[in-house]
């Protein structure tokens, strides 16, 4: 599930307002290269004590939050605390998330032989970054436009080149691509999005925050006979901008 960087150009997508950034892939690549970063102690250390300590237990998971270099994906001013159990500020209101929500909402999705996940709230591209090292195809999207192509260009500097980011509203999913095997939402709405539940394919899993004030991770699995919801953890997150905001709960 490895393979190198393939340099591509930059492609405008679709109605001029939301921008792809296929030089991380388009989605058809089988991983990040494998590679050495440093800060690996600390990494060992973050995935022992937050991780590990605290029930995931998918190898897959564990192994990537214990190569995915999560110091390269946060602010310069923040790298120092690029290991610590907790949030990070990464601009424009936004942060990247803490490491064990990352791995949590990362298993609970359950992704073993699964081949293509849709991620919403690309932020940083950590996230997206930990998702290929299991599957074969993440397609990402980020409506803040400058975090996008940060996320793009981190994502290509660790080598990842089967993550496609695409600049625009997550709300309506990513259409011309589904169904996705897993959908994971890093922003919080009051509902599940419908385009989301009809997105995903039969047997995949949904995970996302549900709530204003107070929040909890809500995963959703689609079955033959329909959708099964559980509330698993509470959580905070910044909020589903766009589209979500104006959209009335069902």
């Amino acid at each position: 599930m490895l393979a190198g960087w393939h340099v591509q150009s930059w492609i405008a997508a679709l109605l001029g307002i939301q921008l792809l950034f296929p030089g991380t892939g388009q989605g058809t690549g089988t991983g990040p290269s494998p590679r050495s970063f440093d800060r690996q102690a600390e990494r060992d250390r973050m995935v022992k004590d937050q991780i590990v300590a605290r029930g995931v237990k998918d190898p897959a998971v564990i192994e990537a939050l214990r190569w995915i270099p999560r110091h390269r994906f946060v602010l310069e001013a923040e790298a120092e605390m690029a290991y610590e159990d907790r949030p990070l500020p990464i601009g424009y209101e936004q942060t990247i998330s803490q490491p064990y929500i990352v791995a949590f909402m990362t298993e609970a999705l359950q992704l073993q032989g699964k081949k293509k996940v849709l991620e919403i709230g690309t932020g940083s591209g950590y996230q997206a970054a930990v998702l290929a090292t299991i599957v074969h195809q993440v397609f990402t999207i980020e409506i803040v436009e400058p975090l996008a192509e940060r996320a793009a260009g981190t994502l290509k500097e660790v080598g990842c080149d089967n993550v496609t980011v695409r600049t625009g509203d997550g709300y309506q999913g990513w259409p011309e691509e589904a169904p996705f095997d897993g959908i994971i939402v890093t922003a919080a709405s009051d509902h599940v999005p419908k385009p989301l539940l009809e997105q995903l394919a039969i047997g995949g899993r949904l995970i996302l925050p549900i709530g204003k004030f107070q929040q909890d991770l809500v995963v959703v699995h689609r079955t033959e006979k329909g959708y099964e919801q559980t509330t698993v953890l509470p959580v905070a997150f910044v909020p589903m901008t766009g589209e979500a905001q104006g959209q009335t709960p069902p």
